[in-house]
């Protein structure tokens, strides 16, 4: 094998030194600037995203935050409405009630005026019917003609009694 023939060991030393300072050149010089400017690149990519998260969080949760807010106060103002509008319906129901009430009462005395009155006519048709009948019983029984007034103070005093 020509490699390992001793007498060609300088000159292959020599063009082993002269590839290897060339590579290390050309690799030093030329792909290692390009290999950090890429990854360089990345890294400020990768920053700028990062960065880029960070505010739209931070955006994000500046939003959730108003909106928070806002339905916090939606809530309280609807409640406040909502009790506003119980309290108003509450006080016409009360109204309402009350006006209803006094009507009824109204006409539970009203009523109460008409049975009495109806009553008392009932009791004076009775006392005349019951004052008639008395005599006529009386008069055929005994044949006798009573006087008028004192059977209607006997049927007023037997009325008196059965109350």
């Amino acid at each position: 094998m020509p490699q390992f023939d001793p007498s060609t060991f300088a000159s292959q030393l020599f063009w082993l030194f002269v590839m290897f300072v060339a590579l290390y050149w050309i690799v030093s010089k030329i792909a290692v600037p390009r290999i950090g400017e890429v990854l360089e690149q990345r890294a400020r990519v990768i920053q700028d995203d990062l960065d880029r998260a960070t505010q739209l969080k931070a955006e994000t949760d500046a939003a959730v935050a108003a909106y928070d807010k806002a339905m916090a106060e939606a809530r309280a103002q609807a409640y406040e409405h909502m009790r506003v509008m119980q309290a108003e319906m509450k006080a016409v129901a009360d109204k309402r009630t009350a006006d209803v009430a006094a009507q009824v009462t109204k006409q539970i005395g009203e009523a109460e005026a008409r049975i009495g009155v109806a009553k008392q006519a009932a009791l004076d048709s009775i006392k005349g019917v019951a004052a008639e009948t008395a005599r006529d019983v009386v008069a055929k029984l005994s044949g006798l003609s009573p006087d008028a007034g004192a059977v209607e103070q006997a049927v007023a005093a037997a009325l008196k009694e059965a109350r």
